[in-house]
């Protein structure tokens, strides 16, 4: 019969004090299945050559037990006769959390390895409610596949949704609002910045090469800045200077009053129109220079006097219907032309409109910096509301369309000046006192467009409203967007009231301001 090693089970032959197999020392009193005492052996058997051997390998024999797999093996062989199911196995136990999660991810990590990473794999096989342990367990997964997986657009994302930082909720928040915020019906209102006075004697270098000396600040808006200028070469005070300059941001409005000047006011297409229309004079002023100065864009045009706001300013009243007859004359002619070269002007009021102080007979449209191109290549544009900056120029004159950010058309320059034409008499409009928004002064606006006589009424108390103020509106008030108007009914109309209270368009412009 055979024995067993207590340790690992191995066939032991009798009369052995190590286990062959593990190298364990044996008891004294091994269980013998047979015979009680082993046989004695004849000394030139092969069990007495085994056991010098034995003793002599002893040393050996005290090493550290041998790797677990040789064990197993060695133990799995021991035990092929014995039932499987009997048995339990030799080195189960139970193992700790730490060791089963590092073996799921190792398996994980090796499942994966081996195939091809797909979106299904990122994807749970069961749709059970987990518990927390099993979900974490598979974000690990999910973590350990996207890691493996070719980098690409989804890949840069993390899997799981932790709590964001304020910062990277700032960020978030101005990301999700540039997509979600809907763009208002029209485009922003753009913000106006003031523009520094430039020290006197400065000198300043135009396209062509040609200096200028800024000889003194004349007046100043919160747009741009008007200086009498002369040549840098020459010595003159500022009654004396034959050009002017205006100064203002470099990408302000002055870069597309340079675009309108260089494209429809040349100086030559202004000779052509006054010898096929034989007038003796247009007030489009001719710009003899331009150029950047440092942050700043400058415009020089010769001297045109004065502007009709520093006129009224001074006196603080109004203006004869005469003269304001005279004035609407001339700025007609102005805009003819200027439609014509499909450009509308968009801002009329008397901060645009300069008088040449020594005729008093020329009067000068100038401020394009609002201009617009309503028919480009022949073809007019359509209306749409917010195509452009809504309330854009002077509130006080700008016509509804421009309220509402439509493009400027024909009609709309010539509205501006009738309501510029009824200010100039009687020094008042039905919004000028009103201290709402520009929606409330383009509603009030929209109700008279249709009401002239009750736009009328309301100032003209004292005497009859002037008949060709209200002939004029009646007739701008009607037009259709894109319809060209008759200049030359207008023009008609101005001029018999004109001439029935005696003036004409040669003599001297009447500016005394009545109180």
């Amino acid at each position: 019969m055979l024995n067993f090693c207590p340790q690992c089970g191995s066939k032991l032959q009798p009369g052995f004090r190590f286990c062959p197999s593990c190298g364990g020392r044996l008891p004294e009193d091994l269980p013998e299945a047979g015979a009680s005492q082993p046989p004695e052996t004849h000394p030139n058997s092969v069990l007495s050559t085994v056991r010098p051997m034995e003793d002599s390998s002893q040393p050996a024999l005290n090493r550290p037990p041998l790797h677990s797999t040789r064990r197993k093996t060695l133990s799995s062989t021991a035990t092929d006769s014995l039932d499987q199911k009997s048995l339990p196995s030799s080195r189960k136990r139970k193992a700790s959390p730490l060791v089963k999660e590092e073996e799921e991810v190792s398996q994980t990590t090796s499942a994966i390895i081996t195939q091809t990473p797909v979106k299904k794999s990122l994807k749970s096989p069961r749709k059970g409610k987990a518990s927390p342990q099993v979900k974490e367990q598979e974000e690990v997964k999910q973590t350990v596949s996207v890691t493996l997986q070719t980098p690409d657009k989804t890949s840069s994302m993390s899997p799981r949704k932790h709590k964001a930082s304020p910062l990277v909720k700032d960020e978030e928040a101005k990301q999700t609002s540039s997509v979600v915020q809907i763009p208002s019906k029209c485009k922003a209102r753009k913000r106006v910045c003031t523009v520094e006075p430039v020290p006197d004697g400065t000198v300043v270098c135009d396209q062509s090469s040609k200096k200028w000396k800024l000889v003194e600040l004349l007046w100043q808006t919160e747009l741009d800045l008007t200086y009498a200028v002369c040549q840098a070469n020459q010595q003159a005070d500022s009654n004396d200077c034959e050009y002017m300059l205006r100064l203002g941001a470099k990408e302000g409005h002055l870069f597309n009053e340079q675009n309108f000047h260089l494209r429809a006011a040349k100086p030559d297409a202004v000779e052509k129109w006054l010898k096929l229309h034989k007038l003796d004079f247009l007030g489009i002023p001719s710009c003899v220079g331009f150029g950047l100065h440092e942050a700043y864009r400058f415009l020089v045009f010769p001297s045109m006097g004065q502007t009709l706001q520093t006129v009224i300013d001074e006196g603080n009243g109004t203006l004869s219907e005469k003269a304001v007859l005279q004035l609407a004359l001339r700025l007609l002619d102005a805009l003819e032309f200027i439609h014509e070269k499909e450009y509308a002007h968009a801002d009329i009021h008397a901060g645009n409109i300069y008088i040449n102080t020594d005729s008093h007979t020329e009067v000068f449209l100038s401020g394009f910096g609002h201009a617009f191109r309503f028919c480009p290549g022949g073809k007019h544009v359509e209306y749409r509301q917010g195509s452009r900056t809504a309330h854009q120029g002077n509130i006080t004159f700008i016509s509804v369309d421009s309220h509402k950010g439509a493009g400027p058309s024909r009609r709309s320059d010539l509205q501006s000046l009738g309501y510029c034409m009824l200010y100039w008499m009687t020094g008042s409009l039905p919004w000028s006192q009103l201290s709402q928004t520009s929606s409330a002064i383009a509603a009030e606006k929209e109700r008279y467009i249709s009401n002239i006589t009750g736009l009328l009424s309301g100032h003209f108390k004292q005497k009859k409203a002037s008949g060709a103020l209200q002939k004029y509106l009646s007739n701008v008030m009607s037009l259709q967007y894109t319809e060209k108007p008759d200049y030359i009914l207008l023009k008609a109309g101005l001029h018999e009231s004109l001439q029935k209270m005696g003036g004409s368009l040669n003599e001297s412009l009447n500016l005394q301001v009545k109180p």
